[in-house]
């Protein structure tokens, strides 16, 4: 896969290695493994990402934990406007404040709600975001994706940096060895791919494991309802297929549907094998059985 073209510096100073730390000092931050902290200080890994996600002056962005600003200001640059979703008080307080100083003349379209994005609502953010761009906090990356996506349906596209077997999981196909709830689940909402990985050095503190790119492009003409109650139908199907990962469906679905018996003729009126493996079937395939449950 080639490496998308980096856009050329704007008008924001975007920080390195040495603002980072200065600015952690100075606000009295020290990253915890709690809340995921791992703050980016390189300016073309933060320009990368922003390429992929292909934003542009039409898109109102979600930034989910911005830290210290890295990629919120090189976000700030080519976009109407950034909604920062931030849980630190402290690095939410201090935000405006760096943006103010290292691109005052972008400072009005940055936006800032304190809160954790795996319970936001939409009525608590200002505008309704057209994109997700988000280095996500490791530790629970995929349940925020799937819960803005569910609540959000204005955002269009997503491009999240996740830890590295994560995105292979989250872009994974049907038949892979790491192919399983998170992939179907994130199939639900759109096209799903890797973007490229990332290295370890552009990160303070640097974390043990390598990162990993993933962009969602949200289905333009859904093949199926993407109303919350068919949304929960399908994610119980997909969370009980794979629960027991080992099973064939049939076994696996039983509780689900009641009894062994109830499971195959569910299955087979889904037009699925009722031996087969949770591995094996698509997001579309889990769709079907979830309708047989009706």
């Amino acid at each position: 896969m080639s490496e998308p073209e980096i856009p050329a510096r704007g008008s924001a100073a975007l920080l390195g290695p040495t603002e980072v730390r200065t600015l952690a000092e100075r606000f009295g931050v020290r990253p915890t493994k709690q809340l995921g902290q791992n703050f980016v200080h390189d300016a073309n890994t933060v320009r990368r990402i922003v390429s992929a996600a292909g934003v542009g002056s039409a898109d109102t962005v979600l930034e989910v934990g911005p830290g210290l600003g890295s990629l919120t200001l090189a976000l700030l640059d080519v976009v109407d406007q950034v909604i920062a979703v931030e849980i630190d008080p402290v690095l939410a307080n201090y935000l405006p404040e760096t943006v103010g100083d290292r691109a005052p003349e972008l400072a009005d379209r940055l936006k800032v709600v304190e809160a954790d994005a795996l319970r936001v609502r939409p009525d608590q953010l200002p505008a309704e975001p057209t994109a997700l761009v988000a280095n996500l906090p490791y530790n629970v990356a995929v349940p925020v994706l799937l819960h803005l996506l569910g609540s959000l349906p204005s955002i269009k596209v997503s491009l999240v940096m996740v830890q590295l077997e994560v995105a292979d999981r989250l872009a994974a196909q049907p038949g892979s060895k790491v192919y399983g709830v998170p992939s179907v689940k994130a199939g639900f909402f759109g096209r799903v791919r890797k973007a490229g990985n990332v290295g370890t050095q552009v990160f303070w503190p640097v974390p043990r494991v390598e990162s990993g790119l993933v962009r969602i492009d949200r289905y333009e003409e859904p093949p199926w309802s993407m109303d919350d109650d068919h949304r929960r139908r399908v994610f119980a199907v997909i969370d009980a297929a794979f629960a027991q990962r080992r099973k064939t469906l049939r076994a696996a679905l039983s509780g689900w549907a009641g009894s062994p018996a109830e499971a195959e003729r569910r299955l087979v009126a889904a037009g699925i094998d009722p031996t087969a493996r949770g591995e094996t079937l698509d997001t579309a395939a889990y769709v079907r059985l979830a309708a047989q449950a009706n």
